[in-house]
């Protein structure tokens, strides 16, 4: 058992089935008599404090706020090692899935304010089709085996972190709420240690870890959401710099998030988020504007923006389809872009924490409508209508 476990958590599926897990046990739980006790865990109130300092939230905001937090310094140590020594570090490697995200951000958020611009609320959630789930649509596209070439994948992992750089500006510029001057000036001399450490080659994780949890502290007392911490912490950690055992600290620190936060963080997160409570009313709600704006953004924002924009750059001389791809290849890439997920829920709670369920529960039910579309009919293009690898075509 042990070790069909161990089997399990290798495969590059793994992920996605188990968000897919979550989020199917938190529409049980609330969608049957277990809700009452669904919503109850939920608000459970937990109260941090070390001397006059208090954090008091809810488990779900702890999820939100403090567990994503480790998602967003995964993503950040990512983003910054691509960028230094892999898939992202030079020009010609970064600009067609560069072009490609950028498609894959600016039209479906113009899809969604297209159907919203009318409405001061509704176009609060303008990113919400913006973001692609990485676990997601590289676990479908691992479904397909070798009938898609490598190249696709790795265009699809650059894509999706250069998506989420994105996300996280987004989050950065448009998501805050009122400033706390003294909680912001206290982040920045946190960061400014942090840097002073990479630079001064502080070779342990310690001292970095404990001013990054002091930063997070701060930023989220400051009015900037808490997960943006996460983000500043990675980039001030160190590829170059070795541990006592010979390891890049940035590199053993992603070694050491990564089966976390995979496993056990973005589950816990679906399960939280995704419980929705379905009926006859959501349904007939997602017609309305901005649930409408999520699906179409999703589902036929995200493939055009994808796909348009890669095309762009490719008849423009500037960079060059990916070793082995076919268009078709690129496109059902790019209807799997639209596989929102994790990073349009958290974005949906942002946008709409404040204004009440109507919107949040509305455009929740349409981020898993506009996803669910781009698996299915992603996963259909390039399963039947791709060309078959050169290996198969004779069989």
């Amino acid at each position: 058992m042990v070790e069909a476990i161990r089997r399990f958590l290798k495969h590059e599926t793994s992920v996605g089935i188990l968000l897919i897990v979550a989020a199917t046990l938190a529409m049980i739980a609330a969608n049957t008599p277990l809700n009452v006790y669904y919503d109850l865990l939920l608000s459970v109130p937990i109260t941090v404090a070390v001397g006059s300092l208090a954090i008091a939230k809810p488990i779900l905001l702890w999820i939100n706020d403090g567990l994503m937090a480790l998602f967003f310094l995964l993503i950040g140590l990512e983003v910054k090692r691509e960028f230094l020594v892999g898939e992202l570090s030079s020009r010609s490697q970064v600009i067609l899935p560069a072009m490609a995200a950028l498609g894959g951000m600016a039209i479906p958020a113009l899809c969604y304010a297209a159907l919203n611009y009318d409405d001061p609320i509704g176009i609060k959630g303008w990113a919400i089709p913006a973001a692609t789930d990485i676990a997601f649509s590289l676990g479908v596209l691992a479904l397909l085996g070798k009938r898609v070439p490598p190249s696709l994948k790795i265009f699809l992992l650059a894509l999706a972190i250069i998506d989420d750089l994105g996300a996280i500006v987004i989050i950065a510029l448009f998501y805050t709420t009122d400033l706390a001057i003294e909680s912001i000036v206290l982040a920045s001399i946190c960061l400014t240690l942090l840097i002073a450490f990479n630079r001064f080659g502080v070779s342990k994780l310690g001292p970095y870890i404990v001013v990054g949890v002091i930063m997070w502290a701060c930023v989220l007392k400051s009015g900037v959401h808490a997960t943006l911490a996460g983000v500043a912490l990675a980039f001030t950690i160190p590829i170059q710099t070795r541990n006592e055992y010979g390891r890049s600290l940035l590199i053993d620190l992603e070694h050491k998030l990564h089966g976390s936060v995979n496993y056990w963080i973005l589950p816990i997160f679906a399960f939280a988020n995704a419980g929705v409570g379905l009926s006859v009313a959501q349904f007939q709600s997602l017609l309305n504007p901005s649930p409408l704006g999520v699906i179409i953004g999703l589902f036929i924002g995200k493939q055009l923006g994808v796909f348009g924009f890669t095309w762009l750059t490719i008849k423009a001389g500037i960079a060059k389809l990916p070793t082995g791809t076919s268009w078709s290849h690129i496109y059902g890439m790019s209807i799997l872009c639209g596989i929102g997920f994790t990073m349009s829920l958290f974005i949906g709670t942002l946008a709409f924490e404040e204004t009440g369920p109507e919107y949040l529960i509305a455009d929740r039910v349409g981020i898993l409508v506009g996803s669910f579309l781009s698996a299915i009919v992603g996963y259909i293009v390039l399963r039947y209508f791709t060309p078959k690898p050169a290996s198969n075509q004779s069989n």
